[in-house]
């Protein structure tokens, strides 16, 4: 705004800029006016005969609640000064009307103007940025040239923002904030963010007066307090034709207003309403210095001046039955390369954040100061805040390759170095820096879909001689990352097959516990146990088990051949008599019989049959399997697939705890005869109960094995009954153990290690 205000002659404009340095002074007030002299009036923008139409219709739109006078609102005018504003609005009938300002000179000039022709009226001297009223006080308050005069570019917009909170307060619910302004862009900047949850908002235009020298024109900016969180679009009534004279002032501000209306279109439509500190300190999800067990809620932070949000946070009050707490609030720093995790950017990930951290309010994802302002009521007043944050755990990484395939996205093959490993491995392979290769999906997350050791030992494939080597498939490649020629060292490493770096394949394992009998049979035959895994990825588990499992046939089915080439050219898989692939549709694998596909078997059943393949719409909910591999359709003929022993694995990866029950609903309504195996990502065993009740009604022959270093739960079911009872588990593990030819018997105990937690869900 500066020095910039309507005036009706050369001399007040003189007048007003040599006794007005500072707009913001009480002295330079009281200076000018006393120099003005008792009884004179100035009006700031516009005169009433331009005001009044519009004043009184928005006026009159206001439900009123005043005991003096019912059809009175109870009106606010601060920064009164010497206007006519308050004396016109009495005059035109509005005779609840409270008038304030803090120069002592002009409220008692105003006062002595106004007592015997409108008794009604009060004044009172009180400073408009700390207003002494109580909260709902007024039904209007109407401001006229006083947010501008507090805008002082120089000065910033403290006073505006700390003047603006007190109308806020002290106005009733279904109120209304008439603002008359020039809006300048940092008023309206600052109008516009303030007033976004609870609030609607229109932007009017006022009539000028005809003149050969139009000057600025003044804005009715009118904001209306409602008991609602949604986020309103501005509605504006612009007369067009008055404003094409005012060039910039105009220009400035429907680019004000298209922008925040833009802002508040895109925020309302995101699936996570974020809010603003203020909003939220001022009621919009209650009372924030009080714990709401299990509240949950997205909010910015920002300076003052931003209409743009700059920080954002997740505030997260622990579950009713959680503790007991080290901390009262904490906050949680997610670094940015993790920040798109499942961890830290889905709610039940983050609900997992929280009972881990042990705070009674977790505060995510800021590193804001502001967030002090977010920590509940503490009896403990000295307490700090913990700050927390999350590593990914990784030392060193080094990217070997880089491909996007059209059917999988883009993938990544890297090296890493772990800042800790697992004992077993570290037991087993003594090394300062054990290296794991990993096979990454860009497209979920970054998930990590393989995960190897490479050792100077073990399979005899080198998995970096190709790493110049181009794909052979049509899709785009590029290399990043390219290890040194001169590391002789790395030259030599390679997968070792004889460890799974994923505990779950460890569980997996230690399911075949259940049927090792059968296995020893068909072992001791001479007969071949046909598996077939759908989904490759790597190639790990097809390659431990071949390993392992000398009597074990294996399919391994991926419809992408990229996958394929990666798995060759850097985990070290390799086909042979015992180690088919195809390259085909899954489901169509199974639905056509294993024959109609591969060569070697009379057998047209399988023993084992894994589902082990990610889901490319994340717009299902899962992250594997594909939907259609839970059709019910597609599940009776799985298990018509299998032999009257087999047993039939499906990897399932959701986050919605619907999308588990819909799919379990969706077996119960079957009729299939058999029993399944399901890997659900979950991290309490109370829900592997219930989920094992409706289980039971279609598969009889249930088991769980609970990982304590991971969240997998791991049920095992049977097609027919089990070989072993519970009271023959120790011995069906030895036998397992027999079965198994490993190099190092550390690995095989852990298989038997793990067996001996699997447990009959009755």
């Amino acid at each position: 705004m500066g020095k910039k205000k309507q005036q009706s002659s050369k001399s007040q404009t003189e007048d007003l800029i040599s006794s007005l340095e500072d707009f913001t002074s009480k002295e330079n007030w009281d200076k000018f006016y006393t120099s003005r002299g008792t009884g004179d009036s100035f009006e700031w923008y516009g005169e009433w005969t331009q005001l009044r139409n519009s004043l009184i219709t928005v006026l009159k739109q206001v439900p009123s609640i005043s005991d003096e006078s019912p059809a009175s609102p109870q009106i606010l005018v601060p920064g009164c000064g010497n206007s006519r504003l308050s004396e016109h609005l009495y005059d035109a009938g509005f005779h609840a009307i409270t008038n304030i300002d803090f120069s002592k000179v002009v409220v008692s000039d105003m006062l002595r103007r106004n007592v015997r022709d409108r008794p009604i009226m009060k004044w009172r001297i009180m400073d408009m940025t700390k207003m002494q009223f109580e909260d709902e006080t007024f039904d209007v308050v109407v401001d006229k040239g006083g947010l501008d005069a507090l805008m002082e570019p120089e000065l910033g917009p403290a006073l505006g923002n700390q003047y603006l909170l007190e109308v806020k307060r002290v106005l009733k619910s279904g109120g209304k904030f008439v603002c008359l302004t020039l809006a300048e862009s940092h008023v309206v900047a600052l109008l516009f963010s303030k007033f976004r949850f609870g609030w609607k908002m229109s932007v009017h235009d006022i009539p000028q007066q005809k003149s050969n020298k139009p000057g600025l024109q003044t804005f009715m900016v009118v904001a209306e307090k409602e008991n609602s969180t949604v986020l309103n679009q501005i509605t504006s009534s612009f007369e067009h034709l008055s404003l094409s004279s005012s060039g910039n002032q105009v220009t400035g501000l429907h680019a004000a207003f298209e922008n925040e209306n833009h802002f508040r279109r895109e925020f309302s439509n995101s699936s996570d309403i974020q809010y603003s500190l203020e909003d939220i300190k001022l009621g919009v999800k209650g009372d924030l210095t009080k714990l709401q067990p299990g509240q949950r809620f997205q909010l910015t932070l920002c300076g003052q001046r931003d209409s743009i949000y700059s920080y954002k946070a997740v505030l997260l009050d622990s579950q009713e039955d959680s503790g007991p707490f080290s901390y009262h609030c904490g906050v949680f720093i997610v670094p940015k390369t993790r920040a798109h995790e499942w961890l830290f950017s889905s709610e039940e990930g983050q609900w997992m954040v929280v009972e881990s951290s042990k705070a009674a309010r977790l505060i995510m994802k800021d590193l804001s100061p502001l967030v002090q302002q977010l920590a509940p009521e503490n009896d403990d007043s000295g307490a700090q805040i913990p700050f927390m944050m999350a590593s990914d755990g990784i030392k060193h990484r080094s990217i070997i390759q880089e491909v996007t395939s059209s059917l999988t996205g883009p993938i990544i093959v890297e090296d890493v170095i772990y800042e800790d490993v697992d004992d077993t491995v570290s037991k087993l392979l003594p090394s300062k820096d054990l290296i794991f290769r990993r096979l990454v999906f860009q497209r979920a997350e970054n998930l990590v879909q393989s995960e190897a050791l490479l050792t100077t030992e073990g399979s005899s494939h080198k998995t970096t001689e190709t790493v110049k080597k181009k794909s052979s498939s049509s899709s785009k490649t590029k290399r990043k990352g390219a290890q040194s020629q001169n590391d002789e060292l790395k030259n030599q490493l390679n997968v070792y097959h004889g460890y799974l770096a994923s505990s779950y394949h460890t569980g997996i394992i230690s399911g075949f516990m259940l049927i090792s009998s059968y296995l020893e049979s068909m072992a001791s035959s001479g007969k071949m146990v046909q598996a077939a895994v759908i989904g490759l990825g790597a190639g790990l588990l097809p390659m431990f088990l071949h390993g392992c499992m000398p009597f074990l046939h294996i399919v391994a089915v991926e419809l992408d051949s990229v996958m394929l080439n990666l798995a060759k050219d850097h985990f070290g898989f390799v086909e042979g008599s015992r180690m088919e692939v195809q390259i085909a549709d899954g489901i169509q694998f199974v639905k056509q019989g294993r024959n109609s596909l591969t060569t070697g078997s009379n057998s047209t059943k399988f023993d084992i049959l894994i589902i082990d393949v990610d889901s490319s719409d994340s717009s299902s909910g899962m992250t594997c399997p594909a939907a259609d591999f839970v059709e019910q359709s597609f599940l009776q003929t799985a298990l018509d697939s299998l032999s009257e022993q087999g047993l039939f694995v499906v990897n399932l990866v959701t986050r919605s705890a619907a999308i588990k029950d819909s799919i379990v609903s969706r077996m119960k309504e079957g009729s299939l005869p058999g029993c399944i195996v399901l890997f659900l990502l979950k991290n309490v065993l109370s829900e592997c109960l219930m989920y094992s009740y409706e289980f039971q009604e279609v598969f009889c022959h249930l088991f769980c094995l609970q990982l304590e270093e991971d969240v997998n739960l791991v049920l095992f079911g049977l097609r027919s009954k089990p070989c072993s009872t519970e009271d023959d588990f120790p011995e069906a593990a030895v036998q397992l153990q027999k079965l198994l030819k490993l190099k190092h018997p550390e690995i095989s105990q852990s298989i038997v290690d793990s067996s001996k937690k699997i447990r009959l869900l009755k």
